[in-house]
């Protein structure tokens, strides 16, 4: 009999099950970690269905604002009792490493979801004022509501943080919601839809269907119910979104691919700068869409900053992600590993070196597991594939510049404009560099550090819209404004439409 757990979907407050389902598996050791449901079109349609139901009720949008972040604050506090599960959840389904995932997989997550809570006490859902100065003037009243069944599609790679991003703000604005996360890696979503309802999340209000992106992911952007979808993944798979829910004209929130350009200047202080270069690109092995992934170099630090890369490089841990002392674990799949191989590949054929390559033993803990070793190419030019395309993986880009103008024209000649980076001891110049950046995030002297009270997005084809930051409510609610007009006079104006106004009683 086995053991391994099975999880079915979450619809309408309770589980579903289905006659398919597939296996999760360890990216580290192949092996089975549970078996989930695997929905279809009629899943999506009865999570919308119980969506829109809830919605119509008004059960969730009726609850004042700080009803609802009573709600998500306990959720919250229900994640942070289960914190060592949801770690060791996270490490085996998508491969981080244990301290990264408790951090900010994980520990991001519940405190990026607190501030949802927060901001739904916060936010203006609606401001009223006169409409001019005279007296007896009319009222205008500005309400943001709830735009109703909101869907959003989250990805492997961070499948709770992102999830929550979208999770957030979609209840604290008083909406519903369908979730779909990537099949790879439901599990800690599964778990957060379990301490939501504990938390007495009303029925319907959050349903989570797995299932694959072109049957359960198409038809959430396509259902004429669902009126906002928030996706984030690759950008090809963020077109199709956008194309399906042009159709009824569906808001959108795309979170897609980067190519992060850093931007190391010649006054960076080179202890911090070899550090952060390998931290920018490496951590969760590479499988971040904001990665540092091209590093940019001036020719007169270029020898000495590669040689310090590699010598710190070699110090790093690839190995077992439930290991603490594991820097680097493995991809999340062999499709994944295999790509990354690819692109490692065509980098040779086009001329660039292979600098460093971790070795990646062959027995042992490796001889399962989805396992790249951690390189840095130098002799890049951005006309190479490895240097324009999203790897997702492990493999740092060496780009050598003349001048702080060609650092910039090279950084920013790319389709993507996610995040980027600028190193110096100078930050009049460095914020000078930043802001000639084509990106939604620039970092000056550090990487990765995302903060909720912050947007988060892209500029060109990664992405259009924003996460988080105070204003990020604002995608999830239709504003509208109210005129009243309760005076006891009719207003001259009418004259100029009407042959006789009408004259008000005394």
């Amino acid at each position: 009999m086995s053991t391994t757990p099975h999880y079915p979907m979450f619809i309408d407050g309770g589980w579903v099950d289905s006659d398919e389902w597939t296996t999760v598996r360890n990216p580290a050791t192949e092996e089975a970690v549970a078996t989930v449901a695997l929905g279809g079109v009629e899943h999506a349609n009865a999570a919308v269905a119980a969506a829109q139901a809830a919605h119509l009720r008004g059960d969730w949008r009726s609850m004042s604002p700080n009803q609802r972040a009573d709600i998500l604050h306990a959720t919250a506090d229900h994640l942070t009792a289960r914190l060592d599960e949801l770690v060791h959840l996270e490490v085996q389904e998508a491969g981080a490493t244990v301290r990264q995932a408790k951090a900010f997989h994980v520990g991001t997550a519940i405190s990026h979801l607190r501030y949802f809570a927060d901001l739904a006490r916060t936010y203006n859902f609606e401001t009223a004022g006169p409409i001019s100065s005279s007296p007896n003037s009319p009222v205008g009243i500005v309400r943001r509501e709830p735009i109703g069944v909101c869907a959003g599609i989250s990805p492997w790679n961070f499948p709770l943080l992102l999830a929550v991003w979208k999770i957030g703000p979609a209840l604290a604005a008083g909406n519903t919601l369908v979730m779909k996360p990537d099949s790879q890696t439901p599990l800690t979503l599964l778990e957060l839809a379990r301490s939501a309802h504990v938390s007495g999340l009303p029925a319907g209000v959050l349903n989570v269907v797995v299932g694959p992106g072109e049957v359960v992911g198409s038809r959430l952007a396509q259902h004429p119910n669902v009126r906002k979808i928030a996706f984030t993944g690759s950008t090809g798979v963020g077109r199709t979104v956008m194309h399906n829910a042009a159709e009824d004209i569906k808001r959108v929130t795309l979170e897609l691919g980067g190519k992060g350009p850093n931007i190391v200047l010649d006054d960076a202080d080179l202890d911090i700068a070899v550090d952060g270069a390998l931290f920018a690109c490496w951590m969760h092995a590479g499988q971040a869409c904001e990665s540092g992934t091209r590093l940019l170099l001036p020719d007169s630090l270029h020898d000495e900053f590669v040689s310090r890369l590699i010598e710190r490089a070699a110090t790093l841990r690839v190995g077992d992600p439930l290991d603490p002392a594991t820097d680097v674990g493995p991809v999340v799949s062999a499709k994944q590993r295999n790509n990354i191989e690819k692109y490692i590949e065509s980098g040779i054929r086009d001329g660039a070196t292979v600098a460093y390559r971790a070795t990646i033993p062959t027995n042992g803990t490796f001889t399962k597991g989805h396992w790249v070793a951690p390189t840095i190419l130098t002799d890049v030019r951005n006309d190479m594939a490895i240097a324009r395309d999203e790897i997702f993986g492990p493999v740092l880009s060496v780009l050598r510049y003349s001048s702080e103008d060609e650092a910039v024209a090279i950084a920013n000649d790319t389709d993507y404009g996610l995040s980027a980076g600028v190193w110096s001891r100078n930050d009049a110049r460095a914020l000078r560099i930043a802001n000639r950046l084509e990106a939604g995030t620039v970092w000056i002297n550090d990487w990765h550090m995302i903060d909720a009270r912050y947007p988060f997005g892209g500029y060109k084809q990664s992405g259009t819209g924003r996460e988080l930051g105070p204003h990020c409510l604002d995608a999830y609610t239709e504003e509208k404004f109210i005129h009243l007009n309760n005076t006891t006079r009719v207003r001259k104006a009418y004259g100029l439409l009407l042959s006789s106004a009408p004259v008000a009683a005394p």
